[in-house]
């Protein structure tokens, strides 16, 4: 089981912990850490260590915090969930999609499409910091009805009390509450506390709604305006029930607005893992003409972060002799920007791109003397690459121009 888990955990490669052991550095000695951590694991004399507090940048300015274990905890951590997460699939619901197997964020997506085409009205929940708000007793109760070993019991104890090593090096211990956002057995214990606390409640209080939830995004659907105002009311009570809130300023109620319905309400628009699901236009595949549909793009949080990716990176300041170095470093992400974002209406990302543009040309400028005052000549220059070299870059490939 630990060999299993270390496999995994090195695939999944990540940072180093409290420890400040690097991958690489474990790789160097791995002999040595499985097997201590194997006889600790084996003999029930396993503490985790603190988990080191990490900060990440959110799309509306706040950050996110994020707890990284050391590698030989996530080692651990993997093993608990390799061994208990098959039953909890078995119990989970279908319209649960968030670090599940075979479930992906586009199949959450897409069900969110079809379910926006049937119902008009739609519920965008905000559970106010979800991860570290979870109540240590209520999740306990949920894994102890699934898991009879007690010593994995002690173990998801000993992650849950694993106190925080913040930035300022203040170690904090928890108060009954909370899961690291970054602990490899995190989303599994969210995802049971959420079955019990949202999933299996509403399908049991209302049959008739329809929801799609990737691990705390909720997306509820209602027929009626009247019917959401009731089921939002709800749902805020059985939030309260479990310790939990939803996000006063975030959580809202959405009208599903298109050419066949026509009322009149201030909000109709709302964002899902990435994508922004507005009143689109739309080409009809029958008529070849167009109509107002309801659907999704990439939206405007999601092309910021792609802008301050290509900002952080300083393309114009990149080194490279060529622009095939550029090109060679940027594909990878260009081609994950384009897999996920560009899985509905893919040109709405031509903006991103335009602005890698931008930053090729001042590369240029910058590397040759005879663009240095002419950036009309520069963007010559990079239409000509492209033309020469259609498949330099990822998204050259895909005809997005230069």
């Amino acid at each position: 089981m630990i060999w299993e888990a270390y496999k995994k955990v090195r695939a999944n490669k990540g940072s180093a912990g409290v420890d400040a052991v690097s991958m690489e550095e474990y790789d160097a000695d791995r002999r040595k850490h499985l097997y201590k951590l194997w006889n600790r694991m084996a003999s029930g004399s396993y503490f985790p260590p603190p988990v080191k507090e990490v900060e990440t940048p959110k799309k509306d300015g706040k950050v996110r915090k994020l707890g990284i274990p050391t590698i030989s905890d996530r080692v651990a951590q993997m093993a608990i969930t390799m061994y208990i997460e098959p039953r909890f699939e078995a119990i989970f619901s279908e319209n649960s999609y968030g670090y599940r197997p075979n479930k992906s964020a586009h199949q959450a997506l897409e069900k969110v499409r079809e379910y926006t085409r049937k119902n008009d009205w739609v519920i965008d929940l905000d559970i106010k910091g979800f991860f570290d708000n979870i109540s240590h007793e209520k999740l306990m109760l949920a894994v102890e009805k699934h898991v009879p070993e007690n010593w994995i019991k002690l173990y998801i104890k000993r992650w849950l009390e694993a106190p925080i090593l913040k930035k300022s090096g203040v170690l904090i211990t928890k108060q009954g509450k909370g899961t690291p956002q970054g602990g490899v057995i995190s989303p599994l214990l969210a995802n049971l506390f959420l079955h019990y606390g949202f999933d299996k409640w509403l399908e049991k209080t209302d049959p008739t709604v329809n929801f799609t939830r990737y691990a705390d995004d909720v997306i509820v659907h209602c027929k009626s305006k009247r019917h959401a105002e009731h089921i939002l009311s709800l749902i805020n009570q059985r939030m309260n029930n479990i310790d939990l809130e939803l996000h006063p300023e975030k959580t809202k109620i959405v009208y599903c607005k298109d050419y066949r319905r026509k009322e009149k309400y201030p909000v109709v628009k709302f964002d899902f893992l990435g994508y922004s699901f507005q009143p689109r236009t739309t080409k009809s595949k029958k008529t070849q003409g167009v109509f107002l549909g309801f659907d999704c793009a990439i939206c405007i949080s999601s092309c910021k972060r792609i802008a301050d990716k290509l900002e952080e990176l300083e393309v114009e300041k990149m080194t490279f002799k060529s622009i095939v170095g550029i090109a060679q470093k940027l594909n990878p992400m260009i081609r994950g920007w384009i897999h996920y974002f560009g899985k509905y209406r893919m040109s709405n990302l031509h903006k991103v791109f335009m602005l890698l543009n931008q930053r090729l040309v001042r590369w240029a400028r910058k590397r040759y003397k005879r663009y240095k005052t002419s950036i009309k000549r520069a963007y010559k220059w990079l239409t000509r690459v492209q033309h020469q070299y259609p498949y330099l870059f990822y998204h050259w490939q895909l005809g997005f121009p230069s």
